[in-house]
C-alpha cells in the first residue's frame, strides 16, 4: 500500500478498521489516564475524572496519535460515580477490542482499574457502589429497544471548556458533550458522552476537525437509535 494514500490521519476507532479492511499495515499502541479535569459548566464549575485511551503507533511507515475518553466519573452526583465510571468505561472498551478484533486487528486487552484510581489519587471516595451491578450503558438501552421495548431519547448536545491537570502541567480543553435522557419500561435514565475534544488555544485548528468526529459518532448512534426503532430528534453540533 502506498504511504501517500493517507490523506488523513485516523481520529477515531473506526478510521482504523477502515485502513486495516483498505489493506494497510496497523502497529498499534495503548496507553492509559486517568486524569481529573476542572469543567465550567453553565453557571458553576466542578471537578470530575475522565478515563482517556491514548492510540499511537504505525500505518505502514507514517505515525499516528489520537485520544478517546470513555467516560467521565465525579464524587458527586454531577455525573456517574468514579466506581461506575470504571464499569462503564471497560464496558465501552470491550466493545472497541471487539471491533479491532472483527478487522483482524489483535491488541492486549487492557482495561481501567479501581486500583490505578486508588494509588494516583489517595483520598478520592471511589469505594462507593464498587459493588454495584447492572451498570447500562446506552448500548444496553439500544437492545433493550431491539427486543420490543419502547424507548425514548432526547439528546441535548453542549460545548464545555475544562482544564485537564496532569502530573507537571495543566491543559486546557474544550469537550463536545452529549446528554442522553433515556425513558423506557417506567424509568428515566441519564448518560453523557464525550464525543470530541480540542486544545482550548487551537480553536481555529483543531476545532474543525473535532466537530466533525463529534458529529460523526452522532450519525453513528442515531443509525442504531434508527435500526432500534428508538424515538428521538436529530440533532448536531454547529
Amino acid at each position: 500500500m502506498d504511504d501517500t494514500a493517507i490523506i488523513n490521519p485516523p481520529k477515531r476507532i473506526i478510521d482504523l478498521v477502515n485502513l486495516k479492511k483498505l489493506g494497510y499495515d496497523l502497529d498499534i499502541a495503548l496507553s492509559f489516564d486517568i486524569v481529573p479535569v476542572n469543567f465550567a459548566h453553565k453557571s458553576y464549575e466542578f471537578q470530575a475524572y475522565i478515563f482517556l485511551c491514548g492510540y499511537s503507533g504505525m500505518i505502514n511507515n507514517t505515525p499516528f496519535a489520537f485520544r478517546k475518553c470513555y467516560a467521565k466519573g465525579c464524587p458527586n452526583n454531577l455525573c456517574p460515580h468514579v466506581s461506575q465510571a470504571v464499569m462503564i468505561a471497560n464496558r465501552y472498551l470491550k466493545r472497541d477490542y471487539k471491533r479491532f478484533a472483527d478487522a483482524g486487528i489483535f491488541i492486549k486487552e487492557i482495561f481501567f482499574s479501581l486500583q490505578d484510581m486508588m494509588v494516583k489519587y489517595d483520598g478520592v471516595d471511589i469505594e462507593k457502589d464498587a459493588a454495584t451491578g447492572g451498570i447500562l450503558t446506552i448500548h444496553d438501552y439500544i437492545n433493550i429497544a431491539k427486543e420490543g421495548n419502547e424507548v425514548e431519547v432526547q439528546v441535548g448536545l453542549e460545548i464545555i471548556p475544562a482544564v485537564e491537570h496532569f502530573a507537571n502541567q495543566k491543559n486546557e480543553q474544550t469537550f463536545f458533550m452529549a446528554d442522553f435522557n433515556i425513558t423506557t419500561l417506567g424509568r428515566n435514565s441519564q448518560f453523557q458522552r464525550c464525543l470530541a475534544c480540542f486544545q482550548t488555544d487551537k480553536e481555529s485548528e483543531e476545532k474543525p476537525v473535532a466537530l466533525v468526529t463529534a458529529n460523526d459518532r452522532l450519525k453513528i448512534l442515531y443509525k442504531e437509535f434508527n435500526e432500534a426503532n428508538i424515538q428521538f430528534k436529530t440533532v448536531f453540533f454547529n
